[in-house]
């Protein structure tokens, strides 16, 4: 710490203090200086760690390679090796999804599984576990273009997405391997939305629902190797798992909810991206849902609830809904 300038140091003092009083677009615009300044700061479970900015694809221990989402080599082709495979994206807070990884590792039982991680950060210094498939992609690919990135390196009998604000308390994989072993069902995840006109949607109890939300959503592997893939025009994550799964819905499969011990935390992309660009992108996203399923209503699963909190009203943890696709 002593090489770091006080300068900096103050910098990132003054950052922790804004994310505390959760002033996330302070907080983001001091980590950009801190950037400017040739450090990087990472959160860790221990608070925020400087280091300096790599000046040279250098990381410690070896090269960095930044790839196009394209250019990542497919796993698709082989039969699976692993009961399961789960996969974060990751645009900041590498923390969070270590919490996630973690997660998993303490309650997957005897399964066993494959860890991969579409890093998008930029950042050399931060240190995934060994075991790890690690993918470091461009910022500039988008979300969607991410996860089809770790959708290609899927080696498991089914595939499991969590975003990094999802932390597993017991078994996940037994209900949703489970609930996946119907032929019938193609998606499936903790939290459910259903919609009676395509423009709002509600959260569900199940079973059954329209939508599978990205917090956490389960697939069997061979609909990624017949072609299901997200939109890589979503380049921000709101409502690309709706339009994802009408996807599904539309091959005839049933997207369901299946009830797993979860925790969810804070939604950082969500709290740290300006509220009138966060609306921009995601009117943007859902009018490009409508484009392409205006009008069917054939695919919907059941009736929506009668309820007052819709989806656009909820974006914190244990809250409901949304209105215009709006979410998180």
């Amino acid at each position: 710490m002593s090489e770091i300038p006080r300068s900096v140091r103050e910098l990132a003092a003054r950052r922790e203090m804004a994310r505390k009083a959760r002033d996330f677009v302070t907080a983001d615009a001091l980590r950009a200086r801190i950037r400017r300044a040739g450090f990087v700061v990472v959160d860790t479970p221990g608070g925020p760690e400087l280091t300096r900015a790599p000046v040279s694809g250098e990381e410690l221990g070896g090269p960095v390679a930044i790839v196009r989402s394209s250019e990542v080599q497919s796993l698709l082709d082989a039969p699976p090796r692993f009961d399961a495979s789960i996969q974060w994206v990751v645009q900041g807070w590498p923390d969070d999804v270590l919490r996630g990884i973690g997660s998993f590792r303490r309650h997957c039982g005897a399964a066993a599984v494959q860890l991969v991680v579409v890093d998008m950060t930029g950042y050399p210094a931060i240190r995934w576990p060994e075991d790890v498939d690690v993918l470091r992609v461009a910022h500039t690919e988008g979300w969607a273009a991410a996860r089809n990135a770790g959708l290609l390196r899927s080696a498991g009998g089914i595939v499991v997405l969590v975003d990094g604000s999802v932390e597993v308390s017991g078994d996940a994989l037994g209900p949703l391997a489970q609930a996946l072993a119907d032929p019938a069902v193609g998606l499936t995840g903790p939290f459910g939305l259903v919609t009676q006109d395509l423009r709002n949607f509600w959260e569900t109890e199940g079973p059954q629902c329209d939508a599978v939300e990205a917090y956490l959503m389960a697939l069997r592997r061979e609909l990624v190797q017949e072609g299901l893939r997200f939109d890589p025009k979503f380049t921000f994550y709101r409502s690309a798992d709706i339009e994802f799964s009408f996807q599904v819905k539309a091959r005839g499969l049933q997207t369901t909810v299946t009830r797993i011990p979860v925790v969810r935390h804070e939604h950082r992309i969500w709290t740290g991206t300006p509220e009138k660009e966060r609306a921009r992108l995601s009117k943007r996203n859902f009018y490009r849902f409508l484009d392409r399923w205006r009008g069917r209503t054939d695919l919907l699963a059941a009736k929506a609830p009668d309820v007052s909190i819709s989806r656009g009203e909820r974006e914190s943890p244990g809250a409901a809904g949304s209105s215009m696709g709006q979410k998180r």
